[in-house]
């Protein structure tokens, strides 16, 4: 495992970086778009990982022309999500090297997702206890792919964001991190890379 002690923080996204739950997510996407017309495919999915959910469901409508509330449908996907929840696993490599950093570097989550969610799911993985701060999308006007929840989380550390290093797994939560001015990491391959 590489050292990354000479950081001044640690962020982590949480959604299929501290927890394998990006499969999850989709199923609930099409358990609540189905019912509207809305396709999904996976590699779109994929693509928009770390964006709103409201955001998500006004793209899809309006690529597709079809008339949708976004806060419906989001509202039906979380509760969907939400039931789910309990199948989640950790993602073990990199949740093991938040526990060896837990104590002598401040760490913390930074997620598009809500809240409530994202502490369900890292109390699924027992691993909320970890983590000093956890900002989510209700904490920031803007999101992934800009850096407002990357600095915010920085601000709420108490460290500056160039000397935080970020593990993210989606294109857009790669660029956010590039935008902070903060070093990241590329965890979707299963191995740890510095993203450029």
């Amino acid at each position: 495992m590489d050292d990354y002690s000479q950081y001044a923080g640690l962020i982590f996204d949480c959604d299929g970086t501290l927890t394998d739950s990006m499969p999850l997510h989709y199923e609930a996407w099409l358990e609540a778009l189905s019912p509207c017309g809305i396709s999904f495919s996976k590699e779109k999915f994929y693509s928009m990982g770390g964006m709103r959910s409201e955001k998500i469901v006004e793209v899809l409508a309006a690529e597709q022309s079809i008339e949708a509330d976004p806060d419906q449908v989001t509202a039906v996907k979380e509760a969907a999500f939400a039931r789910r929840i309990p199948n989640i696993e950790a993602r073990e490599d990199i949740c093991q090297l938040a526990k060896k950093y837990h104590g002598s570097i401040p760490i913390s989550v930074a997620s598009g997702g809500d809240k409530e969610g994202i502490k369900a799911q890292l109390q699924q993985i027992d691993m909320l206890k970890y983590f000093e701060v956890i900002v989510t999308a209700e904490d920031t006007a803007k999101h992934k792919p800009e850096p407002d929840v990357f600095l915010k989380t920085a601000e709420l550390l108490g460290v500056p964001a160039s000397g935080c290093l970020v593990f993210e797994d989606s294109p857009l939560g790669l660029e956010a991190a590039r935008r902070a001015s903060m070093d990241c990491i590329d965890v979707r391959d299963g191995s740890f890379h510095r993203a450029s």
